[in-house]
């Protein structure tokens, strides 16, 4: 692009005709600032007013453009305090119809008797007969129509922002970038794909002539997006393993054979597929960037120990990087016992830990007398020194940034990478948002899980519900009350886990134990709360959603998720996973108090099926792709114009798009991708490598 309009596109809003200081401020509420975040603020829909109708033509419930003349002056009718309507009928050669505007005096001012109009606008059925409400018009012998007679783009809009504002600054915005925008990409990208110029593309996205202009040009800037995004993605998974020579693990069958065999259990057939994957990963000499995807209980932790024996055996150190320490001492306990057996040497390092007793690992660890570290964010403290790390894992990745995951695979040199992470994600989109890692899915369970009983019920079971739950901690179980906010919201009148925890307390369940646990609390209270609940001290835990991330707290049979509607479904399927995981039968119970037909869909998903690949494929489906997709929680530029669930084919094409000019140019220093480099570097870098190591 040349510097002219790369200096324009960066531009204030404030540069474009018709925006001062208090339209930027409504602009800047969209989270639009240059004129480049203006023109890429596409339509999310569009109005057909090019076809025009005689008033005999015009159909109850559809909105519609039609010529007429004024017939009568504007009359003005006060309905209420706040509601005046006014009306004029309007006729044609074959028949009339009112028009009708709320609140618009003007209106009044403006439509001349006897003079001919073009209208749009929703056609209802009036007391006598059929009636437009509050109408676009233009003069009918105008010789450019603005608002009527073409297809007009929609725009998310914010109030005191209206639709023709948004749509007048576009067009001025437009005309300061007039067929001057550059197109990065290369010639034949754009032939393979049938890709239109971007100059086209950006003109008819916001004023399309007819319909195969909006296709064209939002199949251009919809390939355009996920090319970017994934040719960025490529790119970090090349520089990771670029001239990196990994550790070749020795191929140690026969050894790994017999630590499987002692570990008590049968491996699914699932755990057996991902980890031969692994097992291949570790035995080739390159890096391993390996992303282990399973649902709630699928059995991630015995795959890691397996690829931390493995490690050990071929005389190397293996790191497991957990977010909580109270994770991080569940997984201490259970890989001890099972490497203990083996000879195995298993060390915690957390930073709830006295001097003396760091300094103590510390030494060990840098000696190499410890094999195996579990640790929270304290392995990556400057003191932790490895004598030979060859593997390192994390656990519930989303938890962790990049610097940190870097910084642990520092400590050795080019150790293999495992992420773990059990938020189930469509296998399409995992290849969207860990597009530098390579994907292995558990998607099966050990066999002997109960399913987690999930009922939706609203206040109404109030009482039911409290009596199941006192039933419940009678019989010696302990029970999860999950509640979305901390404090009382005036925007959201949800339930505050404050609130609640204190009526449960001092009102529904006085006689037994209420613990609370929150977002806000210091890290120490929210692990003695969490290993008082762990050792059956406490009843009922009233939550947010910080106990989303797994503890094993196999004693715990109930879990009450408040004002469930404000949950994504993949958040209350990882909620409802923390239960269910003892011998005896678990319930899931949530309270909805919507109305809307989503919350319905939404319980009903829940209700129908515990397969966590399933509900998050439903939860694409209902919530779309947006909210789902939570990209700002992923590191991931916003995608302003493609829709995965929808264009999934563009998806495939882009993706093998990026995949074929790698593979011609890996480092993209060709002439041709020059301008393409420089997009990935601008737009994406700092994003890309929140992800590549996210």
């Amino acid at each position: 692009m040349n510097g002219d309009m790369k200096e324009i596109l960066k531009k204030s809003i404030k540069n474009v005709k018709g925006v001062g200081d208090a339209r930027a401020k409504l602009f800047h509420k969209l989270g639009i600032f240059s004129i480049e975040d203006l023109i890429t603020h596409f339509p999310y829909d569009y109005e057909d007013r090019s076809n025009i109708k005689k008033i005999c033509q015009l159909t109850e419930g559809e909105s519609c453009t039609f010529e007429g003349i004024i017939m009568s002056k504007v009359t003005e009718r006060k309905i209420r305090q706040g509601l005046t309507l006014y009306q004029a009928y309007i006729k044609d050669d074959t028949g009339t119809i009112i028009a009708t505007w709320y609140n618009q005096p003007y209106i009044k001012k403006v439509l001349t008797v006897g003079e001919s109009y073009i209208f749009y606008g929703k056609i209802v059925r009036g007391y006598k007969t059929l009636e437009v409400q509050n109408p676009v018009y233009e003069k009918a012998c105008k010789e450019e129509h603005k608002n009527t007679m073409k297809i007009v783009p929609v725009y998310h809009a914010t109030a005191n922002l209206t639709q023709n504002t948004i749509r007048t600054v576009m067009q001025n915005a437009l005309e300061l970038v007039d067929g001057n925008l550059e197109d990065v990409l290369p010639l034949w990208v754009r032939k393979k794909y049938c890709l239109c110029d971007i100059n086209y593309a950006f003109s008819n996205i916001h004023f399309p002539r007819n319909d195969g202009d909006i296709k064209n040009a939002r199949y251009r800037l919809v390939f355009e997006e996920l090319f970017l995004l994934q040719l960025g993605l490529l790119s970090v998974k090349t520089v990771l393993s670029d001239g990196k020579e990994g550790i070749a693990f020795v191929p140690n069958r026969k050894e790994m054979v017999d630590f499987i065999n002692s570990i008590g259990f049968t491996l699914t057939n699932a755990q057996k597929r991902v980890w031969e994957e692994i097992e291949k990963d570790m035995e080739s000499n390159r890096v391993m960037n390996r992303l282990v995807q399973g649902d709630v209980g699928s059995g991630k932790t015995i795959v890691a120990a397996l690829a931390l024996a493995k490690a050990v055996k071929s005389g190397y150190q293996g790191a497991m990087m957990v977010p909580t320490e109270i994770l991080a001492k569940q997984h201490y306990e259970s890989l001890k016992d099972i490497m203990g057996k083996h000879g195995i040497n298993v060390a915690l390092l957390v930073g709830s830990q006295t001097k003396k007793q760091r300094s103590e690992i510390l030494s060990k660890i840098e000696s190499g007398e410890v094999n195996i570290v579990i640790g929270t964010h304290a392995l990556i403290e400057e003191k932790v020194k490895f004598s030979k790390l060859g593997l390192v894992i994390t656990d519930e990745q989303h938890r962790f940034g990049v610097r940190q995951r870097a910084m642990l695979s520092n400590k050795g040199i080019n150790p293999d990478i495992l992420v773990m992470t059990a938020t189930p994600i469509p296998r399409t989109l995992a290849l969207i948002l860990y597009g530098d890692l390579d994907i292995s899915i558990i998607d099966e369970l050990p066999p002997g899980r109960k399913p987690v009983k999930t009922y939706a019920v609203d206040n109404s079971m109030r009482q039911r519900i409290n009596n199941f739950i006192k039933k419940q901690i009678l019989e010696g179980r302990q029970a999860y009350i999950i509640c979305p906010l901390v404090d009382e919201s005036d925007e959201i009148e949800a339930k505050s886990a404050l609130k609640t925890a204190e009526k449960i307390a001092k009102e529904d369940f006085k006689d037994f134990r209420v613990g609370l646990l929150h977002g806000k609390m210091p890290a120490g209270e929210k692990e003695e709360v969490m290993q008082k609940f762990l050792k059956g001290e406490i009843d009922i835990l009233v939550s947010t959603t910080v106990v989303e991330v797994g503890v094993n707290v196999p004693n715990a049979t109930l879990m009450v998720v408040e004002n469930a509607e404000r949950f994504g479904l993949a958040q209350l399927h990882q909620l409802r996973g923390r239960v269910g995981r003892g011998p005896h039968q678990s319930y899931c119970i949530l309270y909805n108090e919507s109305k809307s037909q989503i919350a319905k869909e939404r319980m009903k998903v829940m209700q129908e099926t515990t397969d966590g690949f399933v509900i998050s494929e439903k939860d694409l489906l209902i919530r779309g792709p947006g909210e789902f997709f939570g990209t700002r929680q992923h590191g991931l530029p916003d995608l302003k114009i493609a829709n995965l669930y929808r264009d999934m084919e563009i998806l495939k094409k882009a993706q093998e798009a990026a995949q074929e000019i790698l593979k011609r140019d890996r480092n993209l220093f060709m002439e041709e991708n020059l301008k393409l480099k420089e997009k990935i570097a601008e737009k994406f870098i700092e994003k890309i490598h929140d992800v590549s190591l996210n």
